[in-house]
């Protein structure tokens, strides 16, 4: 009779088993805008070949130094390797566990010389079976997470090709802000010696004199601190890169007269198209999967567990024959009172979740803002760009006419001086807005996820980063 109720009662888990506790997780439909409200055209266009629009070598060779080694990539490959050593411990619960044990032992009399032996060996299995899905949620948690993980690993690379050639462009632009003072400096110096010589000879004021001398020195102390800021970038792409500095700067021996120019770069009208692009926008909605499994986890410990142990074993000693006794244990455990555990287990897993979801929403919402921003730059620049040409080219010729009269005595050194300050002002204003489209480009590449797209139907374990 006993035995007849145990397996009523093994049944009627049974048939309440076989089920998923916890909501299936459906992904939340944010409300994003229909179209781009800062100034844009076209669609998007050869988005993975970005770098190569710059055509520029020794860029490609830093890009590709830095993707080979870089700590803060080798850290996302080892978080995806955490993340799928910790599914695979999920998924050795699906299975039972087994061990086996063997001993041997002697006893006896020094008295009377009387020994014995005996030796035994055994099995013995568990196996907790997942009636209520807490396994496999635990196994689709871990699986989200993965994603995530490797979704991470994308958005460290993006962040560094990004931050390489940002900084590749700043080198560039202070080499060419350190060549054009230099090339400034030296044509004051001279003009200071001509000043001196002429105002020994009673032709020039000496305030005039003394004012070529201070323009010269105030446009040799700008170039050396060009030449500063171009070491400390060098100093920051070997960081980046991981390269030595003597084969960093053989890649940057060429003079650049100018910066790269990329072709222009054609956005969608539909942000959705973009934002899917996005690895960390992935990631903080694979997190926000992981989460909800971890729900249905926690709730799976308000409901029986069943585990079926039993073991086999085999003994002999020399007086007797062997023997294998065996047993089978099955043990149903039904909680019934925690202290509140198990529903402070379920709301910290549902807060976890609302927290993802929170990051999530405002991850979709940086990404929005971040394109928008680096569009409104963009058009900016481009429209600013084309006005401060002008302006230095009119400071050119403005510089040019002046230096003419000066020379045949109808203008004076300071009115040279002024002009000549106010070509390399209009000069650096250009390059400064050249330099900020290259950046506002590479914010842009950033902001739309840097052409990466999440593969689909692609199972976890065939990725290697």
């Amino acid at each position: 009779m006993r035995l007849l109720t145990i397996l009523a009662t093994l049944s009627g888990v049974l048939m309440l088993g076989g089920c998923v506790v916890g909501s299936d997780y459906r992904k939340p439909d944010l409300q994003l805008p229909s179209t781009w409200q800062a100034p844009q055209s076209g669609k998007l266009a050869g988005i993975n070949s970005w770098w190569a629009r710059f055509d520029d070598p020794a860029l490609n060779a830093l890009l590709q130094a830095a993707q080979k080694d870089n700590p803060t990539l080798a850290k996302a490959t080892a978080a995806i390797e955490k993340a799928r050593a910790s599914r695979s411990s999920a998924e050795a619960s699906f299975w039972p566990s087994l061990n086996v044990s063997a001993d041997a032992s002697a006893s006896g009399s020094l008295k009377n010389g009387s020994s014995s032996k005996s030796t035994s060996s055994g099995f013995d299995a568990a196996w907790e079976l997942d009636l209520f899905g807490k396994t496999r949620r635990s196994v689709e948690s871990s699986t989200a997470l993965i994603e995530a993980r490797e979704a991470d690993w994308h958005d460290a690379r993006v962040s560094l090709a990004a931050e390489v050639a940002s900084n590749y462009v700043d080198y560039c632009a202070a080499r060419i802000k350190q060549k054009y003072y230099e090339d400034q400096a030296a044509s004051q110096t001279k003009t200071s010696e001509l000043t001196q010589l002429s105002f020994k000879a009673g032709f020039t004021a000496e305030a005039d004199a003394r004012l070529a001398e201070a323009s010269a020195a105030s446009t040799r102390s700008t170039a050396l601190a060009q030449k500063s800021e171009s070491e400390l970038l060098v100093k920051t792409l070997v960081a980046l890169t991981g390269m030595s500095e003597q084969a960093l700067r053989q890649i940057l021996t060429e003079d650049k007269s100018s910066l790269p120019q990329p072709e222009g770069l054609l956005v969608t009208a539909v942000p959705a198209d973009i934002l899917r692009q996005r690895p960390d926008i992935v990631s903080a909605e694979r997190t926000l999967a992981s989460t909800n499994a971890l729900i249905g986890v926690a709730e799976a410990g308000r409901w029986p567990t069943l585990t079926l142990s039993g073991t086999i074993s085999l003994l002999a000693t020399h007086a007797a024959a062997m023997t294998a006794p065996w047993s089978f244990a099955p043990a149903l455990a039904m909680p019934i009172f925690d202290g509140g555990s198990t529903t402070a287990s379920i709301k910290s897993a549902k807060a976890d979740y609302n927290s993802a979801l929170a990051s999530y929403r405002q991850t979709v919402r940086d990404a929005v803002k971040e394109v928008e921003q680096a569009l409104v730059r963009l058009d900016s620049v481009a429209q600013r760009e084309g006005e401060a040409r002008k302006s230095a080219q009119g400071y050119r010729a403005y510089l040019t006419a002046i230096e003419q009269n000066w020379r045949v005595g109808g203008a004076n050194l300071l009115d040279l001086e002024t002009a000549r300050r106010s070509m390399i002002s209009a000069e650096v204003s250009l390059l400064e807005l050249q330099q900020n489209r290259l950046l506002y480009w590479i914010a842009l590449y950033k902001a739309v996820g840097g052409g990466w797209q999440a593969d689909k139907g692609e199972k976890s374990e065939s990725k290697n980063p």
